[in-house]
């Protein structure tokens, strides 16, 4: 028997080649895929509201007679259209119409709209309604409906999809769904079954929970959220399988290159990183790519951490691949590792999308020849020129923003071309937990929590910007007593330029108001010795003050400065901000974090802002910063496929990531539910798996 997902939608009514394109660019092919392609919210359609009751923002369905429809000529043609009902008037406002339009909605037509309130010209107005002139009876509240809202592309519109929704599930009686979560799941939870669910969520029936529907947690629709999850765990735990199914170089420590690395730190190892690096050299020390991932808020010695496991690699005689996300935290790293490692009689090889012509052939020419132990440098070591001599272990920092497809790509310049590298990840960013356990599922975690002793709490103070001459003058007091300080210019528009000019006319106001400090500027554009050679100006004590865009936000160490001002934080994500005040606090001295706003905060900026003030703890601060803005932010918009979600919610429905972790292994043996569950839920968004 054919299966929906065979089923073409050209098989619809009204599905020609042209809509069927259109409907591709939504990745639905098949019937199954329109099924599947689910509400992502309702609209309470089931009552009338009376004119005079609507407020600006409402949403609603109103009924009355067009007492006036005129042509309105003013910077666009627009067709306004009067109605009245026994409580006032309200206009329809149509940019995009037709003759046929403008007859219908000629004066003494009775009619019956849909929309939202915005203020107008001419009082409250409804944009583009959604209309039915002389409209049948409003259905007996017991028996009204929720109308679904789905999802849409340019080329179609609300009411062709969902026409299209109602047309697929007549073929849920004929063609059911196939059910691919265990028996004994949906029993646990007393879910129902997929193809129940399905006609739920696509047509609620009378008498539904309207509260439930409208947030979310009706069991017909966490029955699918629970699928989804799954599905998604399920994929990247075939990425784990994909990556584990080639064989790595064991790395067995030996050698006294550890050893002596450690003798030339001027400081002991915590105990948190001590057990970090045990975690580390077991998987290092198999024959199957390790995949850990390394969380420490701000300040606790991740970089250490990565040298250490760097140099386990190198006395095996393999070679090391470092990558960062931006050209400065690359270079940061790549001067960490120079001062390290050159005392030992290694010279790390960097390589950037900035480093050209001959320089770039003799770096790729000393990578390919194993002479260089260990490669530091941006995405640009993923281009096809950059070979190997025996690749055996990748360090990426800040994963979050590469995608999953970048990370595994760098699988394929493991040693001789068949074995894969260990990939040991670190990411400064503090992951809630709940996202970590389905954003990583395909890596081991080890958590670095615990700071070097001595590090005193930063005080964070939140000021307007019109008491900016108080913020100067705290500045010209703490390097007048010796200490350095940060002044951070934010912007909202994403203009590389523009931040820069800020920055810019920031600095030279600075400098003019405190024309005893010697003020440095970093940004973006600079090029990056220019860069380097401000960052170490700041390090050795000549700048007193650093104004900078938040290039700086990862990466930098001055155990001297004590203070930083952030300008427009309400610009800027939580753990962003945290990252930027880790920049203080590396010292000894008392270190203060002045966020310099400017009002009126909104209900949400003050809270966030509230959170920073309260906690130093990293962890904290990304579970709010999840509440507040969702995963895709917290982890950044480059994860290509992930936190894509149809359905589920990720602070809503975090109850679900343990049971799904539990769940996923149990079903990796059973090839087929594994694959028709990732096909279903992330269609052809698999194939980042496959990279």
């Amino acid at each position: 028997m054919a299966a929906l997902e065979d089923i073409n939608v050209t098989t619809l009514k009204g599905v020609g080649s042209a809509l069927a394109g259109t409907l591709a660019k939504l990745g639905i092919h098949s019937l199954q895929d329109l099924l599947f392609h689910l509400p992502h919210r309702y609209e309470d359609r089931t009552r009338i509201i009376p004119i005079g009751s609507l407020h600006v923002g409402d949403v609603g369905v109103v009924e009355g007679e067009v007492v006036k429809s005129d042509l309105v000529m003013g910077r666009r043609r627009s067709l306004q259209v009067t109605v009245r009902d026994s409580s006032g008037f309200l206009v329809l406002r149509f940019f995009h119409f037709n003759a046929s339009q403008k007859n219908q909605l000629s004066e003494g037509a009775r009619i019956r709209c849909f929309g939202e309130v915005r203020p107008g010209r001419a009082g409250f107005e409804f944009y583009h309604p959604e209309y039915q002139v002389n409209p049948p009876p409003m259905p007996a509240p017991e028996r009204a409906t929720l109308t679904p809202v789905y999802p849409l592309t340019e080329g179609i519109q609300q009411p062709r999809v969902r026409s299209l929704c109602q047309q697929a599930l007549h073929y849920l009686d004929r063609y059911p769904v196939k059910e691919w979560l265990p028996d004994a799941l949906l029993a646990d939870f007393q879910m129902p079954g997929i193809n129940e669910a399905l006609r739920l969520v696509h047509a609620p029936p009378a008498g539904a929970p309207v509260p439930a529907l409208l947030e979310g947690r009706h069991p017909a629709q966490q029955r699918l959220v629970m699928e989804e999850l799954l599905a998604h765990q399920l994929s990247l735990l075939r990425v784990r399988e994909q990556i584990q199914s080639r064989e790595a170089l064991a790395l067995l420590p030996r050698g006294d290159l550890p050893d002596r690395f450690r003798d030339q730190l001027p400081f002991q190892l915590t105990q948190a990183q001590e057990r970090v690096l045990l975690d580390i050299r077991q998987d290092l020390s198999q024959p199957l790519p390790m995949l850990r991932l390394v969380q420490g808020d701000v300040g606790s010695g991740k970089t250490v951490v990565a040298a250490l496991a760097a140099l386990q690699a190198i006395s095996s005689g393999a070679q090391v691949a470092l990558m960062a996300p931006t050209e400065i935290l690359a270079e940061q790293h790549y001067l960490n590792f120079q001062g390290w490692f050159e005392p030992l009689g290694l010279e790390p090889a960097w390589l950037s999308g900035k480093v050209k012509g001959k320089v770039r052939q003799a770096t790729l020419e000393r990578v390919a020849s194993g002479d260089a132990r260990i490669v530091i440098g941006t995405h640009a070591l993923f281009q096809d020129d950059v070979a190997f001599d025996r690749l055996a272990l990748v360090i990426v920092d800040e994963q979050h923003r590469f995608g999953v497809h970048q990370r595994l790509a760098l699988r394929e310049k493991g040693a001789a071309g068949s074995l894969a590298p260990h990939q040991l990840i670190m990411t400064a960013t503090p992951i809630p937990r709940t996202l970590a356990m389905s954003a990583y599922a395909d890596l081991d975690t080890s958590l670095i929590d615990e700071l070097p002793p001595g590090r005193k709490p930063i005080e964070t103070i939140a000021i307007a910007d019109a008491r900016r001459d108080e913020v100067i003058s705290r500045v010209e007091d703490a390097c007048r007593a010796g200490r350095q300080a940060y002044w951070v210019c934010t912007l909202i528009e994403e203009s590389e330029a523009l931040q820069c000019q800020a920055a810019e006319v920031t600095a030279e106001d600075l400098r003019e108001r405190l024309p005893d400090l010697k003020v440095g500027l970093v940004h973006g554009r600079l090029k990056a010795q220019e860069k380097a050679g401000i960052m170490q100006q700041f390090k050795d004590g000549i700048l007193d003050l650093l104004v900078a865009t938040t290039v700086i936000e990862v990466g930098v160490d001055v155990p001297n400065a004590s203070l930083i001002i952030i300008e427009n934080p309400e610009r800027l994500g939580l753990a962003q901000l945290h990252q930027l005040r880790g920049r203080v606090g590396r010292g000894h001295e008392a270190s203060f974090c002045v966020l310099m706003y400017h009002p009126p905060l909104s209900q949400n900026g003050k809270a966030r802002l509230q959170v920073l003030r309260d906690s130093q703890d990293g962890f904290v601060i990304a579970e709010k910063d999840l509440e507040i803005r969702g995963p895709g932010e917290v982890l950044g918009t480059r994860q290509t496929g992930m936190m894509q979600f149809r359905l589920a919610d990720f602070e809503r429905d975090k109850g679900w990531i343990p049971v799904v972790r539990e769940a996923a292994p149990s079903l990796m043996g059973d090839r087929q539910r594994v694959e028709a569950l990732i096909r279903r839920w992330l269609g052809e968004r698999i194939r980042y798996g496959d990279v």
